[in-house]
Order: C-alpha cells, then sequence, then structure tokens
C-alpha cells in the first residue's frame, strides 16, 4: 500500500509514544507554529503554550469531557503521559483563558491547512457515481445556545445559535469549506461568499431549495460547474423540449425557460427539468440543473447524495464535542468547534490511510480507549475488536510496542 510521506509518522515509528502524540505528529506543526507567530498568541506565555491548548483540547474531543474540571481532573491521573505531549502543567484556569484570549482563527488556520494534505481520497462513496465529476453537498445546520450564556449568538428573542454553512466533499466525506455565522443569517448570504473558481472545472454541486437564487445559480453555470436543485413550487416555467424516457422512476426530462421577466434576467439560459418518482419514499420530486450531459436518473441520484452532508451534521452532533461548550465567548466556542473539525479530518484520513474496515464510529471509539497508551496506533487498528482488546488488557503505560 502507497502511504503519503506527509503521513509518515503513524506508520514509521522507532519509538512508540502516546496515540496522543502520534495523532499531533501528523499535524503540520510548523505551519501551526508560523499562524501562532502571526497572532503572537504565545507572547509573555511562559508554560502553556498554544500548541499545549491544541493538546489538551485535542484530548477533549477524543474523551468527549464535559468541562474545564473534567480535562483537568483526567490529565492530572495521567500525569505520565505528559512528557511525550510535551505539557508542564495543566490547570482549569490557565484553560479557561487560553479558550477566550487567544484567536479561534489560529485553529481555522490549521483545520485548512491540515484539509490540503486530505483532499484527493475517496471514502468509497466513488464507486457508487457513475461519473468522475466532483460532488459537493452545501447546506447549513443549527446549534442551539442560550441565549443568556452566550449573549453575541441573537437568534429569536429568548434563543440563541449560531450557524455552520458547510460545503462537504461528497466522494471524500470531509467538508472543505466551513462558514460561521449567527442563527439568523439566511443561507444565501453566506453562499454568494464562495469563490467558484477554487474548484475543478465541471464540478458538481447540490443543494436544497434555501439555495434556489437564479443569479446564483448563473454565476455557478458561468463558472463551467453543473448543480442540482429541487425546483420551487412556484416557479413559473414553460417547457420547450422533451426528451425520451428510458429510466425508471423519470417521469418528465425537459428543457425548460422561466416566464416570469426577472427569473429570465437572473437566468437568462435554458435549464434542465427531471421529475422523478422515488419508489422508497413514494413521493414524487422535481429537480433543476444546468448538466444535459447526465442522465435523468443520474441527477435524481445525484441529489440523493445530498444527504450525506445530513449525516455528516448528525455525526458530529452526536460523536463530536459541538453542542457543550467550555466556555460562553465566541472564541471558546469557535476554538471548540475548529479543534473538533481538525480531530474529524484526522480520524477521516487515518480511516483511509490504514484502509480500516469499521465506520468512523469504531474508529472514534478505539482512539478514545487507548489516547493515553503507548500503543503504535497502525497495528492497533489492523487487529481484530477481540485481539486489540487482549493487548490493551495486557499493555502498560509505559510499553513501547504491541509485538
Amino acid at each position: 500500500m502507497r502511504l503519503e510521506t506527509s503521513f509518515s509518522p503513524l506508520f514509521h515509528m522507532a519509538y512508540i509514544s502516546t496515540v496522543l502524540n502520534q495523532l499531533q505528529q501528523l499535524l503540520p506543526i510548523s505551519e501551526f507554529e508560523g499562524f501562532v507567530g502571526q497572532h503572537e498568541a504565545d507572547k509573555w506565555t511562559k508554560s502553556f503554550r498554544t500548541k499545549n491548548q491544541l493538546t489538551v483540547l485535542m484530548y477533549s474531543q477524543a474523551c468527549r469531557k464535559e468541562s474545564l474540571r473534567d480535562i483537568e481532573t483526567g490529565l492530572r491521573v495521567q500525569e505520565n503521559a505528559w512528557y511525550h505531549l510535551g505539557l508542564q502543567s495543566v490547570s482549569k484556569s490557565n484553560l479557561s483563558y487560553a479558550m477566550n484570549a487567544r484567536p479561534y482563527e489560529i485553529f481555522e488556520s490549521l483545520f485548512y491547512e491540515l484539509l490540503k494534505r486530505c483532499q484527493n481520497f475517496s471514502s468509497g462513496t466513488a464507486s457508487q457515481f457513475s461519473f468522475t465529476n466532483d460532488l459537493y453537498a452545501l447546506d447549513a445546520t443549527t446549534i442551539d445556545l442560550c441565549l443568556s450564556l452566550f449573549p453575541w449568538a441573537h437568534f429569536r428573542k429568548e434563543k440563541g445559535a449560531l450557524k455552520l454553512h458547510t460545503l462537504f466533499n461528497v466522494r471524500s466525506q470531509i467538508p472543505e469549506l466551513i462558514i460561521e455565522s449567527d442563527g439568523k443569517t439566511h443561507e444565501m448570504e453566506i453562499a454568494r461568499f464562495i469563490d467558484w473558481g477554487e474548484y475543478a472545472t465541471g464540478s458538481i454541486f447540490v443543494m436544497d431549495r434555501a439555495y434556489v437564487d437564479y443569479s446564483w445559480l448563473h454565476e455557478i453555470h458561468k463558472s463551467r460547474h453543473s448543480f442540482v436543485v429541487r425546483l420551487k413550487k412556484n416557479a413559473q416555467i414553460v417547457p420547450v423540449e422533451e426528451f425520451a424516457i428510458t429510466e425508471a422512476g423519470v417521469l418528465k426530462d425537459q428543457k425548460i425557460e422561466f416566464v416570469l421577466p426577472k427569473a429570465m434576467e437572473n437566468y437568462p439560459e435554458p435549464l434542465r427539468k427531471v421529475e422523478y418518482s422515488d419508489a422508497t419514499t413514494k413521493k414524487t420530486y422535481q429537480f433543476i440543473t444546468n448538466n444535459f450531459i447526465l442522465s435523468a436518473k443520474t441527477i435524481a441520484d445525484i441529489y440523493k447524495f445530498r444527504w450525506k452532508i445530513e449525516l455528516f451534521f448528525k455525526w458530529i452532533k452526536q460523536h463530536l464535542k459541538i453542542k457543550t461548550f467550555l466556555g460562553t465567548s465566541k472564541n471558546a466556542v469557535m476554538t471548540q468547534i475548529w479543534i473538533a473539525m481538525i480531530y474529524y479530518l484526522l480520524l477521516a484520513w487515518i480511516k483511509f490511510q490504514t484502509r480500516f474496515k469499521g465506520s468512523l464510529l469504531d474508529l472514534t471509539r478505539i482512539i478514545g480507549e487507548v489516547l493515553l497508551q503507548n500503543v503504535a496506533l497502525i497495528n492497533l487498528l489492523r487487529l481484530t475488536p477481540r485481539r486489540a482488546s487482549r493487548i490493551l488488557a495486557r499493555a502498560s503505560p509505559n510499553q513501547s510496542s504491541l509485538f
């Protein structure tokens, strides 16, 4: 199996340190230190530096710690692992100060630097496609917050919330763009900031009805990309050509144009409408797209893949710490979210590189159980669950190898 050299620490380690230390060696630390320097985040800092904060928050994510006190207590009983992790001290007050004072943009930059190394791999979903184009799902998810504790996150009169607007690569199953906003911001306000020139020509973008803005869709078209989106119920359209129906479930396949002058001005070219009856849900769907090459059934299947981003949102809310927070300031909340996204990228990359046969949740649970043990993660992931549990039961804190 050919492995990326930038991630070789996971696979070639003469000395086996803690699993958490092995995870950190996969991060672009030199670039991270550059981000720290840009923000002068370690100026006047003696013991609890930004890298220490990253270590502690990754530990918090992997072990699903509920509070700063929980983090402090958990690490204090594992003090033998501090040397390998570069920790000198861990305290609730130091971590609280760091969460509020150190700019979250440092960890945001680290996420995108790590993303560069994690791109261009497939989760296995690609085998389900009949096309080779990149496929992205665009959507947003809301994270509810208590307005009295998070007064900066205005949403409704007595409710707070923030939104994570995400462009999700369906092939690799990783988010490639995440933009935060308050809960009141409409999806289209953020979508207009996307630079379509950053994506490979011919990429396909799939969205729900919240993103039906004809002038914005035309921008995607002019950038030589394709889109698939649900047709609005009140859309005024007229069919100008009927295509032959050859696939099961496809009810109509038409070339259409808009009737209303404003819609015609915003999207002055023909579109394609596909009407499809889903045998599973017993519902009929109408899609519009600027793609006239792929089959009508493939267009319908592309929209089905939009649910991959919904599953991603559900997964991170259930298995990462992004619904309860270690601090109440915006900086603390966003720091925790970016650390969670960094941890997700690491999990996805390790699963791909090691060809781990279990689910991402299985991988998450295994790493959480052995995080501060001196075991070779690559060897552990190649074992059967029963064999792994036996070896872990025999493992000592100072063990340097599984074999």
